[in-house]
């Protein structure tokens, strides 16, 4: 695959496996490596989106599939880490809908298609290399369905403060403000999302919460009721990680008021702010 680099409109090839885009100076942006895209999240949509969303900053961002070439040589040339990928591969790949709740629906004669085996990706070299890179001052932000990685592995759920548990099909939700005085929500407005509410277990102190969810309708989800943590941002070590669920869909990645919080987000990894 080609990667490309368009910086002032040049296109500058740069082999296989990752693709970037640089805003801003070439010379004076910081690097971010982003992780993306999984079965059930393509990677077009999430890089489209986060391309509006760091525009302006002055960052270059490598965009990656290559769950496998994670480590810590890879992450030591840049600043921020940013993962929007659950913790699933599918070796023997798959056939049929792609979404597991048409099988378990029972929309679909499950002798038509054979039953899609998973396994996990993360190694603990792995884990260990993104701890390794906050502890020693990068910065982490975790979006979306990668809670799920923590699923599997203790190290990574550690530095990345939860761990997935569920969610419910797409539904408006309201995304409500908790800690309005934190950099990254400084001037962010609560707002409304057609998304996946994604319920995580935190496991840090709750006073680093910036984001709860809520279905104001009143449905609920499993035994986990209307409302959910949604967002979170602490320091670990010298480095700093965010944590936010919203990202299922591109238009609820567009939100606008969703849109400033990932901008001083990545500002507040980078310690701009």
């Amino acid at each position: 695959m080609d990667r490309r680099s368009f910086v002032g409109g040049t296109a500058i090839a740069l082999g296989s496996g990752m693709f970037r885009l640089a805003f801003g100076q070439q010379t004076k942006s910081r690097r971010v490596l982003a992780l993306i895209g999984d079965r059930y999240h393509n990677s077009d949509y999430i890089r489209v989106a986060l391309t509006k969303i760091y525009q302006g900053l002055n960052v270059t961002v490598d965009y990656t599939t290559l769950y496998d070439k994670l480590s810590a040589p890879l992450l030591k040339d840049y600043d921020v880490f940013v993962s929007l990928r659950d913790g699933m591969i599918w070796p023997e790949g798959y056939l049929g809908p792609d979404a597991y709740t048409h099988y378990e629906a029972g929309l679909e004669n499950p002798k038509d298609f054979p039953a899609p085996k998973s396994e996990f990706w993360l190694r603990e070299e792995q884990a260990q290399a993104v701890k390794d890179f906050v502890n020693n001052g990068g910065g982490f932000y975790s979006v979306h369905n990668n809670s799920h990685v923590s699923v599997t592995s203790k190290t990574y759920r550690e530095v990345m403060g939860g761990a997935y548990l569920g969610h419910p099909t797409l539904r408006p939700f309201k995304v409500k403000v908790v800690n309005s005085n934190h950099p990254i929500t400084k001037g962010v407005k609560d707002f409304f999302v057609n998304d996946e509410q994604h319920y995580v277990e935190y496991d840090k102190d709750k006073k680093y919460q910036l984001l709860e969810a809520e279905n104001v309708d009143g449905l609920t989800f499993d035994k986990y009721g209307t409302t959910s943590v949604a967002g979170w941002a602490y320091d670990y070590g010298k480095g700093r990680v965010v944590f936010t669920s919203i990202g299922h869909t591109i238009h609820a990645l567009w939100n606008p008021e969703y849109v400033k919080l990932q901008k001083q987000a990545m500002r507040w990894l980078l310690k701009e702010i």
